[in-house]
């Protein structure tokens, strides 16, 4: 499959400025293509700043630097520059030295104090970052700054990704309208906690520090952190969000209607970034999304998705329109999670959830319905599936949106560097 032959396609509606922020992307000479490498998100105003970072064993050199400015520095913040095609990873103290220097160009370009920008880079691991045309490029990307520029900023963070990815939310708070955009990158090593994507976020709310960290958190978990393409955790996930408190609206200092208004709105933006990082998941013909339900928790139920979502069995079985659903129980019994077999329920169903298509049920209490194959490989054929397992064991539910595994993914990735 092409890349013009990719099943899904970006975004449907233009993201939404935010108040006091501006943002750019521009090619600054990393990529031999030609194609944009750089961007910027930056805001005049002091930010406060919240991020949740990788938890793979080589972080970045970028996740080093930001989160040790995040402890050291979370409400007085400017910017984000952020560097496609090299990943500035397993490159020791050069690249510790190469992601300070990155800042510092950005924060000089910008005219604010030492320690207010942060970086990000995505790319090859292990080439070290090529530190003097990323310094002769911010000056670039700065000056391109504007409201609109979300864009070609969210086009400046690709690399393998198929199309740009943005979001938008708004909520009524305190009788002032807040809005939050973000951009996002994401095609392959993409899994939970986290996965090879960054993702960066503004919104001009006003809200105290602490609440942003535990809202960010909150929405990772109920976004970014339900995704799989392939299993695989990166070194440099990040996703970052910046507030400028522009909007207005009395600061949300505590738990409350507020708080729960704005959680609701940064949930909505990041969970809308993370579905199209599946939907451009290297070599992706099928998004699919998998509930469970029936579980003994909601931590159960996360786990017993997660080992559907990420097996290569099932994955290849969706990509090859075979329902073979004997892939998708072995999944559910080896996650390790409480089960019963005879109390195990399997749905299926073209569309997402929000559709309400008719569903197509493939088991009963542990034992195959009398369903025709040519119906349930009609739906395993359509570029929008959902499974539904219901274990029947107690109130437990969660959802995890995964794609299918098809020679695309493979040959992608195994002439990655050539």
């Amino acid at each position: 499959m092409s890349e013009n032959e990719h099943a899904f396609s970006g975004p449907s509606t233009a993201p939404i400025p935010v108040t006091g922020f501006d943002a750019a992307g521009i090619h600054c000479g990393i990529k031999p293509t030609g194609a944009p490498d750089l961007a910027m998100i930056a805001s005049p105003t002091a930010c406060r700043a919240a991020a949740v970072f990788t938890q793979n064993a080589f972080p970045a050199a970028p996740v080093l630097y930001d989160r040790e400015l995040l402890r050291t520095n979370p409400d007085g913040t400017h910017a984000v520059v952020i560097n496609s095609g090299n990943a500035n990873a397993c490159t020791s103290a050069e690249g510790n030295a190469n992601a300070r220097r990155m800042a510092e160009s950005a924060e000089k370009c910008l005219g604010s104090t030492d320690n207010t920008a942060f970086v990000m880079s995505t790319g090859v691991i292990g080439v070290q970052l090529p530190i003097g045309v990323v310094e002769a490029g911010i000056p670039q990307v700065a000056a391109e700054l504007r409201p609109d520029g979300w864009e070609d900023a969210a086009a400046g963070i690709m690399t393998t990704d198929v199309f740009p990815k943005w979001a938008s939310s708004q909520a009524e708070i305190g009788g002032s309208t807040v809005t939050i955009t973000g951009i996002g990158k994401g095609a392959g090593m993409i899994h939970p906690n986290m996965a090879t994507m960054l993702a960066a976020l503004a919104t001009d709310a006003n809200i105290a520090q602490p609440l942003l960290q535990k809202a960010l958190a909150s929405a990772v978990s109920g976004s970014f952190n339900r995704i799989s393409v392939d299993g695989d955790t990166s070194t440099n996930d990040t996703v970052l969000v910046l507030t400028n408190g522009a909007a207005g609206n009395a600061e949300i200092v505590e738990e409350g209607a507020d708080y729960e208004a704005f959680l609701q709105a940064l949930t909505e933006a990041s969970a809308e970034l993370a579905k199209l990082i599946v939907r451009n998941g290297e070599g992706v013909t099928k998004f699919v999304t998998i509930q469970v339900e029936g579980a003994v928790s909601d931590g159960e139920a996360h786990q017993v998705a997660n080992s559907i979502a990420k097996s290569p069995l099932v994955k290849t079985a969706f990509f090859g329109h075979d329902a073979n659903w004997g892939r998708i129980l072995c999944a559910v019994g080896y996650s390790g999670a409480t089960v019963d077999p005879n109390k195990a329920h399997l749905f299926i169903a073209a569309g997402q959830p929000q559709d309400n298509n008719a569903e197509l049920q493939l088991v009963d209490a542990g034992t195959p319905t009398d369903y025709a194959e040519e119906d349930a490989s009609a739906i395993f054929a359509e570029s929008e599936i959902s499974a539904r397992v219901s274990l029947g064991l107690g109130e437990g539910a969660a959802t995890v949106w995964t794609c299918d595994l098809s020679y695309e993914y493979v040959s992608i990735n195994a002439e990655y560097r050539t």
